[in-house]
């Protein structure tokens, strides 16, 4: 039975036990799998967090203060916020200490910060600048209490074949920011960009020799890049703290896909009955992270509607993939 003809109603009123079994006779300890402290208050009963990239939010053009309260209040376990947004507070006179508070009362996992700096263009000026900026942004998350930043190849049009080594070292060079700062960078696959292959994410993060090395996937630019879900399995599922979380349509095709493609949880195509057990055989225990820029949802719903469907719709599909 496909997970798209479950009723999503009934997953979510059914919700999980303490220890559910997979179809393949595997099962998960609420005890072993969740962060400790946060049992008590989580609304639901799964093995992952359940976030928000505040790109849902994107429309609503609110600062990242109002971002972060609204986000508590609709249930998420995290949230990964946009360094934009926080330059933007801090400029007007906001506190990194304010924006930190807010985040533990809120009881919010800071799983990371969207940035894009320029660490891989192949000019080394630009990549010395970069590696500056990002120092600086480093510092920022740690101070809210982060510990990671979506790192994707900005600069770099095409990957060269000749030059992963080389990639592997300007990785590095972030990597070794990040045993400086506490903030560690994750290399971020896009479907439509230079590094879309999550097999030239593993060779590059293996390629570092860094034991901080790890890669951000995401639902929508897996399936955008051509890549198969037959074997992300072979990937350590355990070294991904974050997924970012959506689903894609049926159509158009895969390569001519947009981000504004991008739908819930659910109201598409993937095939997550089969993903998400293989991402948690793997050894997944992080946060699935809803990241959507879908202009039809923002033109019918507000904030707090877009929270609670991208909430309930996100906790409705990993229930049910969940039981199998």
């Amino acid at each position: 039975m496909s997970i798209h003809s479950r009723s999503r109603r009934n997953a979510l009123k059914t919700g999980l036990t303490a220890s559910l079994g997979l179809a393949s006779g595997m099962a998960f300890s609420m005890e072993d799998d969740q962060p400790k402290g946060r049992r008590a208050t989580q609304k639901h009963e799964l093995p992952f967090r359940v976030s928000l990239n505040t790109s849902t939010l994107m429309a609503y053009e609110l600062p990242v203060d109002q971002q972060i309260d609204l986000i508590a209040g609709a249930g998420f376990d995290g949230t990964e916020l946009w360094m934009r947004d926080i330059r933007a507070y801090l400029e007007k006179g906001g506190a990194r200490a304010d924006l930190k508070e807010k985040l533990e009362a809120g009881n919010l996992v800071l799983e990371n910060i969207i940035g894009f700096s320029q660490w891989c263009n192949d000019d080394p000026e630009e990549r010395k600048k970069a590696l500056e900026v990002l120092q600086g942004e480093m510092e920022i998350i740690a101070d809210l209490g982060g510990g990671y930043i979506a790192t994707p190849v900005m600069g770099v049009e095409k990957l060269d074949p000749l030059k992963f080594d080389e990639y592997a070292q300007r990785y590095r060079a972030i990597l070794e920011l990040g045993d400086e700062t506490g903030v560690y960078p994750l290399l971020e696959l896009w479907g439509m960009g230079a590094l879309h292959r999550v097999s030239d994410c593993a060779q590059i993060t293996i390629g570092s020799g860094h034991p901080k090395a790890a890669v951000l996937l995401d639902i929508y630019h897996v399936h955008r890049g051509g890549n198969t879900w037959d074997t992300v399995d072979v990937l350590n599922g355990a070294r991904l703290p974050v997924i970012h979380m959506n689903d894609y349509p049926a159509t158009p095709a895969w390569n001519e896909l947009t981000d504004g493609d991008r739908v819930l949880p659910g109201e598409g195509v993937c095939p997550f009955d089969t993903v998400i057990p293989k991402l948690y055989a793997a050894g997944f225990r992080g946060g699935f992270s809803v990241e959507l820029f879908n202009q039809g949802y923002w033109s019918r719903w507000d904030a707090r509607e877009m929270l609670e469907r991208s909430y309930a719709s996100t906790v409705a599909v990993l229930t049910g993939a969940m039981k199998g």
